[in-house]
């Protein structure tokens, strides 16, 4: 049963692997799950639970997306990770997201990437990113990366979503978004939320919504932003950091195991080392993944690789810091392949 639903859900993009288990319980167990892997964040993770749970539970809109979330804040506390981790813990995985960057939309002539070219122009037949995306996979989670950068014209084509779950693309074929979850991160307000945020603090959520909303008012139309649940984002609490290390060194672990039955280990200095690393700039918990990839990552490579070319993988890679302070890469008991 379980390959077989498999199959169909790759034919019909609908999560059927997540249908067999019990829905409404995944989304009452949303928040819970949501803390686990967004840190910092739990007020934002209460309105999108929120918002969610009503719409599962038959209270809003049926004519609308499950639901429409605009994430506020500061780069790097967890806006696009939200987005990853819904696609997940609701659809199944990865594979039910599309992000699109809204920085490639600044003008009004792009508009027809999103939904498709109409006849007789260059691209028709190849179908537009966003209504291409909701066909093949209604039930998902659409991500709209820096909207504040696209043109209005672009933005106010969502409208239309928002309000009707409804969208016609240059085919004129109707694509449904009834069954997505879409959110819009923006850095608008960035500097509200981060005065609001000095020394510490943590202001109440009525408060800091009170405070960001003229900024988005002075952006967005207004019948487009009554449209969006407002979610603001918190400056990252430097407490947090070394917990968002540990949630990405251990996926770095899984992939390992998964991939080349390879254990794992870090020692406690690592996670320190990389989090003074990541306090000591503003780019908040993206630079773990920069550090990761520019150094660790790196290191662990082209050991890796060389073992495979001898047919002998570590049965275990530990790492630590050195005395002079850099990272350390050790590889343990080779495995004869």
């Amino acid at each position: 049963p379980d390959v077989v639903s498999k199959v169909v859900s790759d034919w019909t993009g609908v999560p059927l692997g997540k249908m067999l288990q019990d829905e409404a319980d995944s989304v009452v167990r949303l928040e819970e799950n949501l803390r686990k892997r967004i840190k910092g964040q739990d007020e934002g993770i209460s309105v999108i639970g929120e918002g969610l749970r009503s719409s599962k539970a038959g209270l809003a809109d049926p004519h609308q997306p499950m639901g429409v979330f605009l994430l506020v804040g500061p780069s790097g506390v967890g806006k696009t990770e939200t987005g990853l981790a819904v696609a997940d813990l609701l659809f199944g995985g990865d594979r039910f997201i599309v992000t699109i960057n809204m920085s490639e939309f600044q003008e009004k002539h792009t508009l027809s990437r999103l939904i498709g070219s109409p006849p007789g122009y260059v691209g028709y037949g190849e179908g537009g990113v966003l209504t291409e995306a909701a066909r093949q996979r209604p039930y998902s989670v659409v991500l709209l990366d820096e909207v504040e950068t696209a043109d209005l014209d672009v933005m106010n084509l969502f409208y239309q979503v928002f309000d009707k779950g409804m969208l016609s693309d240059g085919e004129w074929r109707v694509i449904d978004f009834r069954n997505t979850v879409l959110f819009l991160t923006s850095n608008l307000a960035t500097d509200v939320i981060t005065q609001l945020c000095t020394n510490g603090s943590r202001p109440p959520l009525d408060t800091v919504m009170s405070a960001i909303r003229p900024v988005l008012s002075h952006h967005f139309k207004p019948a487009l932003l009554a449209r969006m649940n407002i979610v603001p984002f918190y400056t990252l609490d430097p407490k947090y950091m070394k917990d968002i290390v540990c949630l990405k060194l251990d996926r770095l672990a899984a992939r390992m195991a998964e991939n080349n039955k390879i254990r794992f280990v870090y020692s406690p200095e690592i996670v320190e080392r990389i989090t003074a690393r990541c306090t000591e700039v503003e780019t908040g918990a993206r630079n773990i993944d920069h550090i990761l990839r520019g150094t660790v990552l790196p290191l662990m490579s082209r050991e890796l690789l060389g073992r495979m070319g001898r047919g002998a993988l570590p049965s275990e890679v530990r790492l630590s810091v050195a005395e002079d302070g850099s990272f350390k890469v050790d590889f343990e008991e080779t495995i004869p392949q």
